[in-house]
């Protein structure tokens, strides 16, 4: 093991950067580190961390940056300066070695200010085309290391490596479908649909889902997000078979207890997908920034571990088709290319390149 180091990673805003910045801060820790994680100040990243109270964790005032010519940048270019010298006193506090950005708004305030004192910086970045402030953070970073091998064009000034996306440890041994389905009240005999909506902008493919499923042979697993939790709920009343979840803080029974799922193709959901070999419907959010869903979702596709449909080509007729469809030769030969994309030591990896 290499001498203990005082490690900063940035991972807050979403749980596609929070889940990712966790898994490292695990491995980095069970090789005797001392790892401060920096969130957000949004309601989901409190609730996500809630659970590892192994951890320690610290919020940053951190914004996403509006477009360059609103009004906007002023107040924004002000409080992104004021988070900076928050965290340039944070890391001088805790006297740190290494500050990683998980990616995202909250990535470029640490990093920024870690490279101006010194330390050793990188950022990770989990798609297929790279968000603009991972972009615009790498040009402060000693590496970038990156989930997908096609990110790496698009960094040609800097130096890059690829190291796939971190799961969360606790998805490494899930239990049993029996044991699961119990957890949520489902009938383990019974073919079982995942949906995830993902944090933003849900609502159309919660309704296509919930509508499309009825009818079918299969049980219902969804998780509607905080935001549309009650309009899903009235919608589908009390129909059997069919449980609906504003949050879920049992993935690896979620996980556990489904046969195919209905996804937003981000890339942290994609990457657990692949570890626990759990095939999909991709429908990339369309309001992406620079349509980086799709780009995550056609890595899938080609490999035969998913179907890819936009948004505007679904309705309730083609959700039902597609379920009807699935029979349990396809689901094993999906499953088996979505584990062939899997990247089981990412954590390991990236915990090597901090070490030096």
């Amino acid at each position: 093991m290499s001498n203990p180091l005082n490690i900063i990673i940035a991972c807050g805003g979403t749980g596609g950067h929070l889940f990712p910045g966790i898994a490292v801060a695990q491995e980095l820790k069970s090789r005797g580190h001392e790892v401060l994680l920096l969130i957000s100040e949004k309601k989901v990243d409190a609730q996500a961390s809630e659970k590892y109270s192994n951890l320690n964790f610290e919020t940053v005032k951190a914004i996403a940056k509006p477009p360059t010519f609103s009004l906007r940048m002023i107040p924004f270019l002000f409080g992104l300066r004021k988070t900076i010298k928050q965290c340039r006193a944070i890391i001088q506090r805790e006297n740190a070695d290494v500050v990683l950005g998980m990616g995202g708004f909250t990535s470029f305030p640490p990093v920024y200010a870690g490279s101006k004192l010194g330390v050793r910086t990188y950022v990770h970045d989990s798609n297929a085309v790279p968000g603009r402030s991972n972009l615009m953070t790498a040009e402060c970073c000693t590496e970038v290391l990156l989930g997908m091998e096609v990110a790496a064009e698009h960094f040609p000034k800097v130096e890059t490596r690829i190291t796939g996306t971190p799961v969360r440890d606790e998805l490494e041994t899930l239990p049993s479908r029996h044991a699961a389905c119990y957890v949520f009240d489902l009938d383990p005999k019974k073919k079982t649909l995942l949906v995830m909506g993902g944090s933003q902008g849900a609502q159309n493919l919660n309704e296509l889902v919930a509508t499309g499923s009825k009818g079918t042979d299969w049980q219902v697993l969804h998780l509607a997000g905080q935001a549309d939790f009650d309009r899903v709920k009235a919608q589908v009343g009390d129909r059997e078979g069919y449980k609906v979840l504003s949050f879920c803080d049992q993935m690896p029974s979620a996980y556990a207890a489904a046969d195919f799922c209905v996804a937003r193709s981000g890339a942290s959901s994609l990457t657990e997908l692949s570890r626990v070999g759990l095939p999909a419907l991709l429908v990339p959010y369309p309001f992406a920034a620079d349509d980086h869903q799709t780009a995550n979702a056609e890595v899938y596709e080609e490999a035969n571990a998913a179907v890819l449909k936009q948004q505007d080509e679904l309705n309730e007729e083609g959700i039902r088709d597609m379920l009807t469809g699935l029979n349990e030769e396809i689901i094993e030969t999906m499953s088996a290319a979505m584990k062939s994309l899997a990247v089981p030591d990412a954590a390991e990896k990236i915990a090597t390149v901090i070490e030096g």
